[in-house]
């Protein structure tokens, strides 16, 4: 029987990091068994996954997204707006940064929380490798407020092209990084380029569209299966975006990407999506084991190697495998460490023994758009992988979604997002126009 109060600290309302706080205020906030407190510097909650179509206005996240304190009244735990800036776990507090308006002024001034249990679950950022020129000239996909700046820019420069009458002239946008995030913006692009005409920017039309995609590597989406990798490249040239692999980027400017080989990219609007690291002031703490991207090492059951009271998950979580690879940074990853996590927080309180964390990769899925979805899924019988395509691969990728909607709403509430989702979409214009 659990026979301690004990105050539970979650860092960050990412996947992970929200469901989370969703199951233990249901299994230990609700009983009063523990109070369960989930702190994050946004006041909205974004599926990580889905900012690409923020980016593009295929989504809006005032409607799409989870207001935390909202969801907290609801599901039996606390939620505080804050930015974690510091630790100090011998004596077990956080320090969160002094909270500003849009003018600066001070709302709340630096504060000091206190927990028995510790989870960090902050994510993780754009990894730039300090290459020159990329903070002051690229936007970046990382939070609801950065992919809603893109989202502005890109519908400012869709203005000026409708009324722009030489069919010459074009958009240039080129996205670095071939991974997942960069494959289905570029997809998405093309989607709602093609909608404009549908409101009025009848000028403006895939047609005068350009992008490049530019992958360092030998191939795009390096993490996944070469049938997958080829099968996105095959869909992308086919909606004419420029797939440019074994193309290291050197240094952006207002004009551009510079290659290393001297090569200037033209382009009207630029992103970085090459790579992801932890936070960098996790560095600055200087408490944990770290990676070389500031991925905090755990044990086998998700506790920090240096104190057994703080929990990671998520991307900024670097658990080794057996076979020696680190768990990659993905919404699943993100949701199976919630699991282990959870499970053993109660375990610990119950002192019971704890469970360690086990990795199972169900495959991955690239989503193009309504052009066409890819991937792979795991046998659960066999070690083989399953490659599939089309309708089904679109239909699993939704699943993913309402998988995480269900692990914070519930089913039945679930089910009332589908049909409400269905309704509006009868309303809604098909992307965000503001």
């Amino acid at each position: 029987m659990i026979t301690t109060h004990p105050k539970i600290v979650i860092i960050g309302g990412g996947a992970g990091g929200l469901e989370l706080a969703t199951q233990l205020g249901h299994k230990l906030g609700k009983k009063k068994q523990a109070d369960i407190l989930l702190i994050d510097k946004n006041r909205t909650h974004i599926w990580k996954p889905l900012l690409h179509e923020v980016a593009t206005g295929s989504i809006d996240a005032d409607l799409d997204g989870v207001v935390y304190s909202a969801h907290a009244a609801k599901h039996h735990y606390n939620f505080q707006l804050g930015t974690f800036c510091d630790l100090d776990n011998i004596n077990k507090t956080i320090t969160l940064s002094a909270l500003n308006d849009e003018l600066g002024h001070q709302i709340l001034p630096e504060r000091t929380v206190h927990y028995d249990y510790l989870v960090i679950a902050i994510g993780s950022v754009s990894n730039d490798f300090n290459t020159p020129g990329i903070k002051e000239h690229c936007f970046y996909l990382d939070s609801n407020q950065q992919a809603e700046r893109f989202q502005h820019a890109l519908l400012d420069n869709f203005t000026r092209l409708h009324q722009d009458d030489d069919p010459q002239h074009a958009l240039n946008i080129a996205i670095v990084g071939g991974g997942a995030t960069g494959v289905e913006l570029s997809a998405e692009l093309y989607h709602v380029s093609d909608l404009l005409k549908l409101y009025g920017l009848t000028n403006m039309s895939a047609k005068r569209l350009h992008i490049h995609l530019i992958e360092a590597g030998p191939r795009i989406l390096p993490a996944l299966p070469d049938r997958i990798a080829n099968s996105a490249k095959r869909e992308l040239l086919k909606l004419g975006v420029a797939v440019r692999e074994n193309t290291q980027v050197k240094q952006a400017t207002e004009q551009g990407f510079i290659t290393k080989d001297d090569e200037h990219i033209n382009a009207d609007i630029m992103v970085w999506a090459a790579g992801v690291k932890a936070p960098d002031f996790v560095k600055e703490l200087g408490i944990f084991e770290l990676t070389r991207n500031n991925q905090i090492m755990v044990n086998d059951f998700l506790q920090s190697n240096v104190d057994e009271r703080i929990y990671v998950l998520g991307d900024c979580c670097a658990f080794t495998q057996q076979d020696g690879k680190l768990v990659p940074p993905r919404a699943q990853s993100a949701h199976q460490m919630a699991q282990c996590v959870e499970k053993n927080l109660i375990a610990t309180l119950r002192q019971q023994p704890l469970r360690g964390f086990e990795y199972n990769d169900h495959g991955s899925l690239v989503n193009l758009s309504r052009y066409s979805t890819v991937g792979s899924l795991m046998g659960n019988l066999t070690s083989n992988s399953f490659f599939i395509e089309g309708r089904i691969a679109r239909f699993m990728y939704i699943s993913l979604y309402r998988m995480h909607q269900r692990a914070i709403h519930g089913s039945a509430k679930t089910f009332a997002l589908w049909i409400s989702e269905k309704v509006l979409r009868v309303v809604r214009p098909k992307m965000k126009l503001h």
